[in-house]
C-alpha cells in the first residue's frame, strides 16, 4: 500500500461505514461489507481513473457490494445464531422521546423504495453531489434529483402522518358500473 493511496482511503471509512449499516441495517455486516469494498479497492487501486474522485470510486464499489449481498440474501433465509449474538443487541433501549423520532425516521426510510432511499442517504447523509451518486448509482443525474425529490416528498409525508385513530376503519370503496 502506497501513502497516497491510505491518505486517500482512510478518512472515508467512517463513511463507508455509516452508508453501509444503512443499507444492510445490521452492524456486523456492514463492517464485513466495508471491509471487502476496501479489500476490493486496495487490491484494484491501479485499475481507478487516475486522478479521480477516490471517494465515488470507493461508494461504487461499497454500493455494488452492498445490492449483491442484498440480492442474494434475499434469496435465501437468514439466520440468527443466538449463542453468538451479544447481550446488548437482544435487548430493547427506553423509549424516550428523542429515540422514538429516530425510530419514526428509520421507519420511514424503509418504506421508502430502494432507488430513493440510497439516493437520499448518499446525497444528504453521505453529502455526495449530485453528479458523484449519479456516478455511484450508475443512473443520469436527472434522475437522481427527481429520485431524491420523490424521496424527500415521500419521507415528510411520512414523518408528519398522524397515526389512525384506534377502532377507525377506513371505509372500503368500489366503483360500481
Amino acid at each position: 500500500m502506497t501513502a497516497d493511496m491510505v491518505r486517500q482511503i482512510e478518512p472515508l471509512v467512517p463513511a463507508l461505514r455509516r452508508y453501509a449499516r444503512a443499507l444492510l441495517r445490521d452492524r456486523s455486516a456492514a463492517d464485513d461489507l466495508v471491509q471487502d469494498c476496501l479489500e476490493r479497492a486496495i487490491g484494484r487501486w491501479h485499475q481507478r481513473r487516475e486522478g479521480g474522485d477516490a471517494r465515488a470510486w470507493l461508494f461504487t464499489i461499497l454500493h455494488n457490494l452492498a445490492m449483491t449481498r442484498l440480492r442474494r440474501a434475499s434469496e435465501r433465509p437468514s439466520h440468527l445464531a443466538l449463542d453468538d449474538t451479544a447481550e446488548a443487541s437482544l435487548s430493547v433501549a427506553a423509549s424516550q422521546e428523542d429515540r422514538m423520532r429516530y425510530r419514526d425516521l428509520l421507519a420511514a426510510l424503509q418504506q421508502l423504495p430502494d432507488e430513493q432511499r440510497t439516493v437520499l442517504l448518499l446525497v444528504t447523509v453521505e453529502e455526495l453531489s449530485y453528479a458523484d451518486a449519479a456516478k455511484v448509482l450508475d443512473i443520469p443525474m436527472g434522475t437522481v434529483m427527481s429520485r431524491l425529490s420523490r424521496a424527500r416528498e415521500r419521507l415528510l409525508r411520512l414523518m408528519s402522518a398522524e397515526p389512525p385513530a384506534a377502532g377507525s376503519a377506513r371505509p372500503y370503496l368500489r366503483s360500481v358500473k
